[in-house]
């Protein structure tokens, strides 16, 4: 299959280089073409646009920061969808806005193509080795043509539903994630304040039914004080903002979120656009006049699970 892969960032970057490693055709495009030089070293051709693109590839996947830069890809005079023809395949792995994917898709199908929301779960560390968790909304049919790629780009891959629902549930776990954190910077600066030794008390809550994959991860490069997750301030507040939208569309009076966005938003104010995720902290160590740091814990982390092909997880009926 010949696969077309627009945004080679923070996640995308490793999602194409899972293709690039597996043997795909694969064609690459970024704004910046200097971070496609690794892929066409290693084999990958230069996208000239979106729309030479989709004429030439079978899938076209797009990974972008937000849904203003889907919409321009897809949509521009050059974009995805003056390319695409019956028969071809739009995934979106970019974090989105159902609303949104759902409007794109169905440009797409109008000019005969087919549209996946497959976002990513689990990290960059493990996009990284092509052991992260997808989710896939759309036809069942669509979701089947696509699967062996998916299974090369992650381990556990959901088919949600109907084009947009795999977009709201990860949103929906990025709120539960972002709420995990915050809630780990509090505990772990209180430990601090209360003369804990911070070893222990990451230990005591890994052991425990605190613990978390949001713990086993972020709270490591807390300690260690690089707080590089890879994920920034503003992509939080974005996700958080998206869920928060979902809430309010569906009338249900979210308490905790609105709390979570204005944290963020501070955050955001205070450290910057571009910070990253986990100095969240900061609020509280300076709050505190404190620092949450302890030896031992890594600068960032890595995916030591070996890289195996991935498998279709089944919802229960």
């Amino acid at each position: 299959m010949k696969i077309g892969f627009i945004g080679l960032g923070n996640v995308g970057g490793k999602l194409a280089g899972s293709l690039l490693r597996n043997g795909y055709d694969l064609t690459v495009r970024d704004l910046n073409q200097e971070i496609a030089r690794p892929f066409l070293d290693n084999g990958a051709k230069w996208g000239e646009s979106p729309k030479q693109m989709a004429e030439n590839v079978e899938l076209i996947i797009t990974c972008l920061p937000n849904p203003s830069a889907s919409a321009a890809v897809i949509e521009a005079d050059d974009g995805v969808l003056a390319g695409i023809s019956k028969g071809k395949i739009w995934a979106e792995m970019s974090t989105t806005d159902e609303e949104e994917v759902i409007r794109l898709g169905s440009k797409v199908n109008v000019m005969g193509g087919e549209a996946l929301d497959c976002p990513v779960s689990g990290g960059c560390h493990r996009a990284a080795t092509g052991n992260i968790s997808i989710f896939v909304g759309g036809e069942r049919s669509s979701f089947e043509k696509i699967l062996t790629v998916m299974k090369v780009l992650g381990r556990r891959i959901l088919h949600t539903g109907p084009l947009g629902s795999a977009s709201v549930l990860k949103v929906m776990t990025n709120y539960l994630a972002t709420a995990n954190l915050v809630t780990l910077c509090e505990a772990l600066t209180t430990a601090k304040k209360a003369g804990m030794d911070l070893s222990t008390t990451y230990e005591a809550i890994r052991i425990s039914s605190g613990n978390s994959f949001v713990h086993e991860t972020e709270s490591q490069v807390i300690l260690n004080g690089s707080r590089d997750i890879n994920f920034t301030m503003d992509l939080v507040l974005k996700d958080i903002s998206l869920f928060q939208n979902i809430a309010e569309r569906n009338g249900v009076p979210l308490e905790v979120s609105p709390l979570l966005i204005d944290i963020f938003k501070d955050g955001e104010e205070r450290f910057g656009s571009r910070e990253w995720s986990p100095n969240i902290v900061r609020r509280l160590e300076e709050a505190c006049d404190t620092q949450v740091l302890t030896p031992g814990f890594p600068a960032e982390m890595v995916d030591n699970e070996p890289e195996l092909s991935g498998a279709e997880v089944v919802a229960r009926t």
